[in-house]
């Protein structure tokens, strides 16, 4: 009888699984050489890594692969190592007076959960599989990673890789498209982390429940940006366009849309195409220039720009070389801006997720709050400004999953911080000791002393005087 990859995936997990109860307790050492080849594996493969993610999008800048993939899952491997120690430590907590005269000792224990599953997306195909995967492994576990088809050749050098790095029972790769993905996320996991579209986020979120799978879901949405009076315009155009253009746009933080004061808005337009020609002089044969990752993807943003302009947006093109897109055979695609937007446009509906920047004026800072808040809740926001007042005004009244302040995309480079989003935009997170915590268990453990504590407060039967003062004393 063959197979089905279904069977497959479960032979797999409940071989994880076993090895994971048999192998318990594991030294910290256990984890700290796990973490070890993980960095082993993307500082040796870096190279192939990331020309194989460029194959993937049919050209993406090899330095940024670097820089965005390869670089910061480094950075988090190591952060990980050097903290998993503290992190890893019992917790004393107080207990009922006077439990605690009496000899009670009450902590909790952070404890691994067993066999976490990986669901990565594509547009950061490496990064978004080992970066999570090294709190995984941190706090204990096995993983079994179900990467993204959309990005075929990287997904099949990465199983060739951690099968070469790990055994079978620590880490393994799942391929195959998307009835795969959705057999992988109906597994009985013990935790499962989702990174991708809010869309697809509910699809998983159904699965792992008919499990009880507790999950992470990581998706997107559309990050506000919110230049205020006091930003400066430059600054704040340059940094702008970087986080835009950045993987041409196919950032779940990419600034999605700009809010700006109405009398600055052609400065601010201005200044955003001068960051961008300032970056990229020329796009199509630009090395330092990512594709958009397949002719679908652009198609589906070029039908959002194409649905703005019909009801009324007007696109500004920004093209510094005057090229040919419409002649190209690839997929790249230039930044366009969009101004005069309005609600029933699918531009300001959908996650963008690619080079179109759609550009709102508002009059007043609680116009641009409001609008905000009108909307779900974003992965990230972005206020530009040195006025401490208004910073505060809009950070205490929106919600994100996180900020950056006079930057876009920055607050996910600090490791100490947790990234996550809020609603629509996610649940849960990693990095940090709140990723260390999403992956552990948190086990409690109370120890009774020897003293017959029940007796002593008159908590069993027959009830009597001791009851009496115990529930005086308690309820007061």
């Amino acid at each position: 009888m063959v197979e089905s990859a279904k069977d497959a995936m479960q032979a797999l997990l409940d071989r994880q699984k076993a090895a994971f109860v048999a192998a318990r307790p594991e030294p910290l050492s256990v984890r700290h050489d796990r973490l070890e080849r993980l960095a082993a594996l993307a500082k040796d493969n870096a190279e192939a890594l990331a020309r194989a993610m460029s194959e993937d999008f049919g050209h993406r800048s090899h330095e940024q692969s670097l820089m965005t993939d390869i670089m910061p899952s480094i950075g988090l491997i190591r952060h990980s190592q050097k903290t998993m120690k503290a992190w890893s430590r019992p917790e004393k907590r107080k207990v009922n007076f006077p439990l605690g005269l009496l000899g009670a000792r009450a902590e909790v224990r952070f404890e691994p959960k067993g066999v976490v599953g990986i669901v990565s997306p594509w547009n950061f195909p490496v990064g978004l599989t080992l970066s999570p995967l090294a709190q995984v492994f941190a706090a204990g576990n096995r993983a079994l990673i179900k990467p993204s088809e959309f990005t075929e050749r990287t997904s099949e050098l990465m199983a060739e890789l951690f099968a070469k790095y790990f055994a079978v029972e620590e880490a393994s790769v799942v391929l195959g498209g998307a009835q795969a993905g959705a057999d992988f996320c109906g597994l009985a996991f013990d935790h499962l982390i989702f990174t991708g579209a809010t869309s697809v986020g509910r699809h998983v979120m159904r699965a792992a429940a008919d499990n009880l799978v507790p999950v992470t879901l990581e998706l997107g949405g559309k990050s506000p940006t919110i230049l205020g009076r006091s930003a400066d315009i430059k600054r704040s155009a340059e940094r702008i366009a970087l986080g835009k253009m950045m993987n041409a746009g196919q950032i779940c933080l990419a600034p999605d849309y700009m809010l700006v004061p109405e009398d600055m808005q052609g400065q601010a337009i201005d200044a955003v195409q001068a960051g961008v020609a300032a970056m990229y002089p020329t796009l199509l044969a630009n090395d330092d220039y990512t594709s958009v990752v397949n002719r679908r993807h652009r198609d589906r943003l070029e039908g959002l720009v194409a649905d703005a302009r019909d009801k009324g947006a007007e696109a500004i093109v920004v093209n510094p070389g005057n090229e040919n897109f419409a002649g190209s055979n690839g997929n790249k695609l230039p930044l366009t801006i969009l101004t005069g937007v309005t609600e029933d446009m699918k531009v300001m509906q959908e996650e963008i997720f690619g080079p179109v920047l759609p550009v709102m004026s508002y009059r007043s800072i609680d116009q641009a709050i409001d609008y905000v808040n009108a909307h779900d809740r974003p992965l990230g926001l972005y206020y530009f400004g040195e006025d401490a007042a208004e910073r505060e005004r809009v950070l205490t009244r929106t919600i994100s999953g996180g900020v950056t302040v006079n930057d876009v995309i920055f607050h996910i480079t600090a490791d100490e911080l947790p990234f996550g989003g809020v609603g629509a935009s996610g649940m849960g997170s990693y990095h940090g000791i709140e990723g260390f915590r999403s992956f552990s268990h948190t086990r409690s453990v109370y120890t009774q002393p020897k003293i017959n504590v029940a007796a002593l407060g008159g908590l069993r039967p027959p009830y009597g005087k001791a009851t009496q003062r115990t529930l005086k004393m308690q309820m007061k």
